[in-house]
């Protein structure tokens, strides 16, 4: 009896454990407790909503799509959506496939597209053609960038007057003392880490300028970029409000920890809603 007692015991203590596996939990900037309706409300009021990832962690990849969805649901053809991974120089080729002029094998030979879109990106071009949701290539071409990380900011001035059109305008502001330039200029400070920064600054520029280009009154704009570019206001958050300081921003993180119960202090004040992912979470690759 004894034994029997036991193993019921050990088989309810072991379900019990096995079913507490939550693949993630969301916090608000001070640590509170938050729910994926949450976000979704507080959009009502936001001109812009940042979804800051990790590259490959595909629950991130999941809510953003699902937040894309519940947007386009409650704002319809006022939403726009934007992203890093497309660059400001494809723009005609991203408008010629939502607007269903050129197939899809075209657009995907012609993209430059990341090695995870298919998996993790494709999802919201998808819907953004399906809803006819205008689709914003917001980064800086790469070249430019890499440019400006040998070189600096003088390089842009060597740039033709059609080439500035997918930059943006110069001179460039930078500020140095901001945390996510002064921890890059640090992490490369053997390797030009000043110029580094400068790159990373250049792509948050860009990537505000033509966010800020796209705004009209009474739209909504959700973009998605990496949380580095977007966390603590900084990066593409500190240019957009260079351009335009009303702006009502809504900003979501995506970290990892060891323990999703409660959110670590460094992560606090990162956005105004931090998404926990367990570090135990296998990578989309």
């Amino acid at each position: 009896m004894r034994i029997s007692i036991l193993i019921l015991f050990l088989m309810f203590s072991f379900t019990s454990i096995s079913q507490n596996k939550p693949a993630y939990a969301l916090f608000t900037s001070d640590g509170s407790p938050a729910v994926y309706a949450d976000i979704v409300l507080r959009t009502q009021a936001a001109d812009v909503v940042f979804f800051g990832e990790l590259h490959n962690n595909f629950i991130a990849h999941w809510l953003q799509a699902e937040l894309l969805r519940d947007m386009f649901a409650a704002h319809g053809s006022t939403l726009i959506i934007g992203a890093e991974m497309f660059e400001s120089d494809n723009q005609l080729i991203m408008d010629e496939y939502i607007s269903g002029i050129i197939p899809v094998h075209k657009f995907e030979d012609e993209m430059r597209l990341w090695e995870n879109y298919k998996t993790d990106y494709k999802p919201l071009v998808e819907f953004a053609k399906e809803k006819k949701i205008p689709f914003i290539c917001t980064n800086v071409p790469r070249r430019y960038a890499q440019i400006v990380g040998k070189t600096g900011f003088s390089a842009l001035e060597t740039l033709s007057k059609e080439a500035k059109k997918y930059i943006a305008p110069h001179p460039v502001k930078f500020d140095s003392t901001l945390t996510c330039y002064v921890e890059m200029i640090a992490a490369g400070a053997k390797h030009g880490g000043a110029n580094i920064a400068k790159a990373q600054a250049l792509k948050d520029a860009t990537m505000a300028h033509f966010i800020s280009e796209s705004l009209k009154k009474d739209t909504k704009f959700i973009h998605i970029n990496g949380a580095y570019h977007s966390d603590n206001e900084e990066g593409i958050i500190w240019y957009l409000h260079q351009t335009n300081s009303k702006l009502k921003i809504l900003s979501v993180s995506t970290v990892v920890q060891k323990d999703i119960e409660h959110l670590d202090s460094e992560h606090k004040k990162k956005a105004d809603f931090i998404l926990v992912t367990p570090e135990s979470l296998p990578g989309s690759y």
